[in-house]
């Protein structure tokens, strides 16, 4: 995925109230923008990183500015949850994603039971697969990992995707950790133990545990590589 206009960079304040950070411009201007990231972004909101922003032209939004990448360290970290899906819908396309080739169709937002979605299903010629993607911008001692604050709704969907596994349909949970300094990804049990019980009976119960691996950039967002997991519980 490239960037369609530059990005402006800045240094970030703080960020609060979930939506909201305040970032410091290059002219010393500080503005409010927007944060489309509902976790914690434990390790990627220290004040005083370097950040990056996107800017809207919509005339409507009472921020213009989104947060998109923040460096910790030396690494960029794609903190904006909102490309997430396209990202992977991308990759897919792309044929980057090894275990999803020559993919016929792709539908998003698949509701599969009266109160649960999930993000994709794709099919080819032989079978369809339904996908609940994850962003995770987490990571520990070079080890990605999800999620960073407890999430009951992550929870949902994977007790969702082991419901269709032991219905026979296939099913994948599919984390995109967008930052290059890991080479591993584990559940964050040690934040929530419940969301780490659950991956492993999703991944006991034939749901496939997915990782990939994208760079983030000021220029772009490229999906790269895959990563092995561990699955054992982190206590």
């Amino acid at each position: 995925m490239r960037f369609t206009s530059t990005l402006v960079q800045g240094t970030l304040v703080k960020r609060y109230k979930r939506f909201l950070a305040d970032v410091r411009m290059e002219n010393g201007e500080i503005i409010t923008v927007h944060c489309p990231n509902t976790g914690t972004m434990l390790s990627c909101s220290t004040p005083d990183s370097p950040v990056c922003l996107s800017r809207s032209d919509n005339p409507k939004r009472k921020y213009p500015f989104t947060l998109e990448m923040v460096k910790d360290n030396s690494t960029w970290v794609g903190v904006n949850t909102a490309r997430t899906n396209k990202l992977v819908v991308e990759a897919i396309e792309n044929g980057q994603i090894a275990e999803f080739q020559d993919v016929k169709a792709i539908k998003t937002e698949v509701k599969t039971s009266d109160h649960t979605r999930l993000d994709l299903l794709i099919s080819n010629e032989e079978s369809s697969t339904y996908i609940e993607v994850k962003n995770c911008s987490l990571a520990i001692d070079g080890c990605a990992m999800f999620p960073d604050a407890v999430t009951k709704r992550g929870t949902k969907h994977l007790h969702e995707l082991i419901r269709l596994t032991t219905e026979g349909l296939r099913t994948c949970i599919f984390f995109l950790v967008q930052r290059m300094d890991a080479n591993q990804f584990s559940p964050a049990s040690h934040i929530d133990s419940i969301y780490g019980d659950a991956l492993l009976q999703a991944a006991e119960a034939g749901v496939m545990v997915l990782a990939y691996q994208a760079e983030v950039s000021p220029k772009g967002i490229d999906v790269v590589r895959a990563l092995p997991h561990s699955l054992l519980l982190k206590t």
